[in-house]
Order: structure tokens, then C-alpha cells, then sequence
């Protein structure tokens, strides 16, 4: 199945080459006949989330149910690793980086777009008034709080637990092993798995990519007027993609590692200036009712799914968007976070993956929001109307009603174009792991392969229709890996019985 090479190393052939010509045709398809592929990709969209929303709404909720119980229950001493071991990495990079990976550009893209947003259509009750816009900030905390972390904190503890304990190999078809066999993880289900989870990975990060290109864009004809638009993007794209390529094949410690330290304290500055600047005690007791809000009310927000079709389309464009990109990069920052908690206990893997990144999520949303909605309810400014013209633009905008709006801008631009190449890192790294057998140091030619199949389908989808079109993508590729996602929960609930027999 594998063979050794200088530049390309071990691979594993079916799933390479199975990934790589698929996503090779869907590359040429959108390319050749956007209009076409933009049609059916919304057709697609829409047969799920009219039909299988629900499934998102309660399979994300379980997940973090289980990840609760896994995290108090008496698995939760067992190590990653052999016993005794200790973590490879300190606490503060074991965060910074899982946060970089996680979260990255799509926390900066819609920090101040999806609560001004959900402030002018709000998921019920009337728009423009106090009542939506403390709605708008619940909903964005919910959108990016203890749920999506439970979809990586899951796929990451099965991964970590099958290959540093049971020395299994780096690949999602090994969590399988307890319900498979190893026969049945090297047969063609075990390959189907592990093809899926690279078409899950790649659609998610492309995502990404879209939105930061689109970002990077707005944020460069702010600064310097330089012109936005679809050309614009698709250059970003290409030397983004370069600059990750790059960073991907020095290595996670010397690339990866620095970045995403470098990253936190960027986000940190800004934090304070506009905590500082802003309208302080506004943002505090915004950020506390919020708190309150948000965990007053977690369990219907995470079961509505609109019965009665009150606000068609907002439930499928909004939590059932995110659950399916949060399930699509499930695979990607599972594999990450698991190849980087090595020596940690599942207690502490859990409790660590599911709050501290729910925290930061929370603090940057809770800053940069209530800062947008000050000016806009309190000092009726311009944001959403700005935003409704183009949502790439809205933390920008909001720049322009604090003081240094061209550093803050420059910061931002910057934070993205990082949170950019960390997340594509990392996703490269680990779909050339994903197609090497599950090695754990694959070579530079897997990842510049994969590295320019991601920049490419990132371009495709934006040539097929944008932003509606990445969204559509990530819906579609995380319904079938969703069902992969509760086989692993019951295989490592197997394998944990197992052990303690």
C-alpha cells in the first residue's frame, strides 16, 4: 500500500491518489463551469439542511455531552500515552497553538460581522432594538463556545488515545479499531474513513481560506486603498499559500509553534486597547450578562431548530453552518491537537481543549462585539449598514469610530494573514499524515502537494460563488463524517472498557 521515496516518503497509495484525483476534478469542474457547480452545490445545501438539520443540532450537542462525561468519569486519569509520561509541550504553546488551529480566522472574520449581523436579523423578535442585539451576542457565543470544541476535543481524544496508547497509527480509521479490527481499518472501510476525513479536512480549511482572503482583501483597501473583489482574493489566496507551504515544511516546532505564540500576543494587544479605549464598562457588563444568557439558556438554543419556519433559512445559515464547519474541521485540529497532547491526561486533555479556547473564543467575541453594538445601539453609528453591503468588511468598519483605526487595521490585517497560514499549516500537515500511513513526520512533498490542492480549491470555490459557495461546501463534506464521529465515540468508549477490565 505505501512505498519510500526522497521528496514524497511513505504513502499510502489508495488514499493519496483516490483523494488527490477527486479533488484534482472538483478543482477543474468549478473552474470550467462555476455557474453549474455553484448551482449544484446549493441544490446540495439545501437537500440537507432542509431535511437532515436536526441531525447537526442534536449530534453536536451529543458530542459535548460525551465529552462532559468522558472528562468526570473514571477514564479521565488515563494518560495519552504510556503511563508516566509528560506533556511534550508547556501549557501556554499546548493552548496557543490549538487555539491558532481551532479557531483562527473565522474568530477575527466574524468576531464583529455575526453579532451586528444577528443585531439587524435576529433568529426571533423584532431587529434594531436592545432585546436583538443582547440576542446577537448570546447566539455568536453559543455559535462558538463549548460545542464546536467538543467536535475537536472528541475527534482529538480518540486520535491521541489509539495512537500514543495502543500505538496504533495517526489516522482516523484507527479509532475504529475496537469495532473493526485490524482488518478492518486496513480493508476498504478503514480507506473509505481516512478518504473522507482528507475530503472533510480540505473542504473545511477551504472554507477558511475564503473568508480570510476576503478579509486580508477588505483589510488592504482600508489601509491602502488597494482594490477588492474576486481577482484581489484569488491573488491573496496564491501567496498566502506559498508563505503556508513554506512554513509547513520547516517543521511544527520551528513554523507552527512560533506563529501561534506570535498570534496570541497580537490578539492579546488588541484586546486591551480596545477594552481600554472602547467603552469599557460596557463591554464588561455585556460580556457578563452574556455569560449568564448564554448558560441560562444553552439547551434551547442547541435543540431549536425553527419548526414553524418563523425565520426561514436563519437556523441552516447560522448554527447548522457552523456545526457542519466545526465537523469538517473536526479531523483536521482533532489530529493537530492529538499529535501535540501527547503525555496529557484525558481529564485534563478534555477540560483543557473544551474551556480555555471557550474562554478566549468568548473574550475576543465579547470585546470586539459589544464594541460594535455600542456604536450602533447606543451612538446609532453605520456598522450595519456597512456590513450588510459586505460583511468581509465589519470589523474594519467599526475601526473607523476608535482612535489609531490605520494601526488597528494594519493588526488585523496581519493577525488574519497569521491565523491564515497557521490554519492551512496545520491542515496540510496533517492530511500529508493522513495519506503517509499516519506518520507522524511526513515528508516536504506530501505537504507542498497538499498545500497547493487546498489554495486550489479555495480558489474554485470562490470562482463558484463565494462566500454562499464555501458555506455550502463544509455543510455537505461533515454530514457523512458526522456518522464516523459517533462510530469513534462508541469505539473509545469499547476500548475504554477494555482497559479497565
Amino acid at each position: 500500500m505505501s512505498t519510500k521515496g526522497s521528496l514524497f516518503g511513505k504513502i499510502d497509495r489508495p488514499i493519496f491518489s483516490i483523494s488527490a484525483i477527486i479533488m484534482v476534478l472538483f478543482v477543474l469542474w468549478a473552474l470550467l463551469q462555476p455557474q453549474e457547480a455553484g448551482d449544484t452545490f446549493s441544490a446540495v445545501q439545501k437537500f440537507i439542511t432542509d431535511n437532515f438539520g436536526w441531525s447537526y443540532l442534536i449530534g453536536v450537542t451529543s458530542f459535548l455531552f460525551f465529552a462532559i462525561f468522558i472528562a468526570l468519569s473514571k477514564y479521565g486519569s488515563i494518560t495519552l500515552g504510556k503511563d508516566g509520561e509528560k506533556p511534550e509541550h508547556s501549557t501556554w504553546s499546548w493552548f496557543a497553538m490549538l487555539f491558532a488551529a481551532g479557531m483562527g480566522i473565522g474568530l477575527v472574520f466574524w468576531g464583529v460581522a455575526e453579532p451586528i449581523t444577528h443585531y439587524a436579523i435576529p433568529p426571533y423578535g423584532q431587529p434594531y432594538t436592545i432585546q436583538s442585539a443582547q440576542t446577537a451576542m448570546r447566539y455568536t457565543f453559543f455559535h462558538w463556545g463549548l460545542h464546536p470544541w467538543s467536535v475537536f476535543g472528541i475527534v482529538g481524544l480518540c486520535m491521541a488515545y489509539f495512537q500514543f496508547r495502543k500505538g496504533l497509527p495517526a489516522l482516523v480509521s484507527s479509532t475504529l479499531y475496537p469495532l473493526l479490527g485490524e482488518k478492518g481499518i486496513n480493508g476498504w472501510i478503514g480507506k473509505l474513513v481516512d478518504i473522507l476525513t482528507v475530503f472533510a479536512t480540505i473542504f473545511g480549511v477551504a472554507t477558511s481560506l475564503g473568508l480570510g482572503a476576503m478579509q486580508i482583501a477588505t483589510g488592504l483597501n482600508y489601509a491602502y486603498g488597494l482594490p477588492t473583489g474576486t481577482t484581489t482574493t484569488v491573488v491573496i489566496i496564491v501567496v498566502i499559500t506559498i508563505l503556508f507551504i513554506t512554513s509547513a515544511v520547516t517543521g511544527i516546532e520551528k513554523g507552527i509553534k512560533f506563529l501561534s505564540n506570535a498570534n496570541m500576543l497580537l490578539l492579546i494587544i488588541i484586546l486591551a486597547f480596545m477594552l481600554i479605549v472602547g467603552p469599557t464598562r460596557f463591554i464588561l457588563n455585556g460580556f457578563t450578562e452574556t455569560i449568564g444568557s448564554y448558560l441560562q439558556n444553552i439547551i434551547q438554543m442547541s435543540f431549536w431548530a425553527d419548526t414553524f419556519n418563523t425565520n426561514p433559512g436563519w437556523v441552516g445559515g447560522w448554527t447548522i453552518f457552523y456545526w457542519a464547519w466545526w465537523i469538517a474541521w473536526g479531523p483536521f485540529v482533532g489530529a493537530f491537537i492529538a499529535r501535540i497532547s501527547r503525555g496529557r491526561s484525558i481529564r485534563e486533555f478534555i477540560l483543557g481543549v473544551l474551556i480555555a479556547p471557550t474562554l478566549m473564543s468568548f473574550v475576543w467575541m465579547g470585546v470586539m462585539g459589544n464594541s460594535a453594538l455600542y456604536i450602533d445601539v447606543v451612538r446609532h453609528g453605520g456598522i450595519a449598514a456597512q456590513v450588510a453591503k459586505d460583511i468581509s468588511t465589519a470589523i474594519f468598519a467599526m475601526y473607523q469610530y476608535y482612535p489609531l483605526t490605520g494601526v488597528l487595521t494594519i493588526l488585523t490585517t496581519l493577525i488574519i494573514a497569521i491565523f491564515f497560514i497557521t490554519s492551512a499549516d496545520s491542515a496540510t500537515f496533517v492530511m500529508a499524515m493522513f495519506t503517509s500511513g499516519g506518520d507522524l513526520n511526513p515528508k516536504a512533498g506530501l505537504k507542498i502537494t497538499w498545500g497547493l490542492i487546498e489554495g486550489a480549491v479555495a480558489i474554485a470555490l470562490m470562482l463558484a460563488g463565494g462566500l454562499s459557495a464555501l458555506q455550502t461546501a463544509s455543510i455537505t463534506t461533515a454530514f457523512p463524517f458526522m456518522f464516523v464521529m459517533f462510530a469513534m465515540a462508541v469505539s473509545l468508549i469499547k476500548a475504554f472498557r477494555e482497559e479497565s477490565v
